[in-house]
């Protein structure tokens, strides 16, 4: 009963509002048809809902010639899947999984910067930016807050679909639309095709290495592999690896990369809906056993709190910096056969101890907030404390 008096009201507020914005006969009669159309339509099934909905805008939808019929339908699954509630399941068009998969692969057109979202205000901020790339050229900061890709102001948008937007075709433009500080800027970028180099290394003072990984992704293990090997060929006494503002990536890959480091044992358990548990281990034949501290902060997320989990776990190495993001579960790419792709939450991901740090993150050992130093840009008080860390186990050996 309730249903049908709300139906009631909604035509009669429909016939209200048209009889106040309109003259004629014509409206009228054909409100009376809409009215019909929407007579009972409690209890269908969602086909017939949905073919009901589809029968009205074809018959009084007033911008017809500008229907997109694949837009509709590709909205249709992307609204299914986002009516989960869950920010990290996501359907992809063909065109989004086409950027999606090449982004993984480590080479795609676009500007060269690394983006993160707050699922909690949807605020998207540059974490990093890529040497010699057109996102420095242009002027892009780490820090900066996106709100706008050409003229594509971002509201509710998930970070997939803006990556769409500022991805693109090589030698092509984009304008971000950035906020620094209370400051807006217009930066313009020309795009290119990016190898990511995700891993970076330098030997510092007292022959300590440092390795920094900004992503994990096919091209990866390769790269960090050979960071280690040519630090360790120039005499590495201690090593930090940095991990801040990483946001995660492949699993595989973070798991290959931990046992060029880990002792014997789990480096990671995943667990899906039914139970069942996937065990990762490491035989433990390249430990690494001289001082270690690992880098972390607040935008360290996913396969970056496996990394920092595991070494944490077993003692390896002491954890710098501030309180991890906090994401411990894991997303499945599921293709649909015809292009488009499915990522889907499937699992929970446990640490060696047994922690599962979904929505509390990782604390560091050593809790040190990062300070910027407007004198001198390059200074690092969280580097530096890492490295006054190694420095002193080097000299207690």
């Amino acid at each position: 009963m309730g249903d049908k008096k709300f139906w009631k009201g909604v035509v009669v507020g429909i016939l209200a509002v048209l009889c106040v914005f309109a003259a004629g006969t014509g409206v009228r009669k054909a409100v009376t048809t809409l009215a019909g159309l929407t007579n009972h339509i409690s209890g269908e099934n969602p086909q017939d809902k949905l073919e009901r909905i589809d029968r009205i805008i074809d018959t009084y939808y007033l911008y017809e010639d500008e229907i997109d019929e694949d837009a509709l339908t590709e909205g249709m699954y992307a609204g299914y899947v986002e009516a989960l509630g869950d920010p990290y399941s996501v359907y992809y068009t063909e065109e989004e999984t086409k950027e999606l998969l090449e982004g993984t692969s480590g080479e795609y057109s676009g500007i060269g910067a690394v983006l993160s979202q707050d699922y909690a205000t949807n605020i998207i901020t540059i974490v990093n930016v890529y040497e010699d790339s057109p996102a420095k050229e242009a002027g892009l900061l780490e820090g900066d807050i996106l709100y706008q890709v050409d003229d594509r102001e971002i509201t509710d948008e998930s970070l997939s679909e803006v990556v769409t937007w500022i991805k693109g075709d090589e030698g092509t433009e984009v304008i971000l639309h950035v906020l620094r500080g209370n400051e807006q800027l217009e930066l313009r970028a020309v795009r290119r095709k990016i190898e990511a180099h995700t891993v970076a290394y330098e030997m510092k003072d007292n022959q300590i290495g440092y390795i920094a990984v900004s992503e994990f992704d096919s091209v990866t293990y390769d790269q960090f592999k050979e960071a280690l090997d040519t630090l360790e060929m120039q005499g590495m006494e201690g090593l930090v690896i940095d991990l801040r503002s990483n946001p995660g990536g492949n699993l595989d890959t973070v798991v290959e990369m931990l046992k060029l480091i880990l002792p014997k044992g789990t480096i990671v358990s995943i667990r899906d809906k039914q139970g069942k548990e996937d065990v990762y281990a490491c035989d433990g034949k390249n430990e690494f056993t001289k001082p270690l501290a690992v880098l972390v902060n607040q935008y360290s997320a996913s396969a970056s709190e496996i990394f920092a989990g595991a070494v944490q776990d077993y003692g390896l190495g002491k954890l710098v910096g501030m309180t991890t993001y906090g994401k411990g579960i894991v997303q499945q790419l599921v293709p649909l056969g015809d292009g488009t792709y499915l990522k889907l939450t499937v699992a929970e991901y446990f640490t060696p101890g047994g922690r599962n740090i979904h929505g509390v993150g990782i604390n560091p050992d050593i809790e040190i907030e990062y300070e910027p130093d407007e004198e001198n840009p390059e200074a690092d008080n969280q580097l530096d404390k890492a490295l006054e860390i190694i420095n002193e186990e080097i000299q207690e050996r």
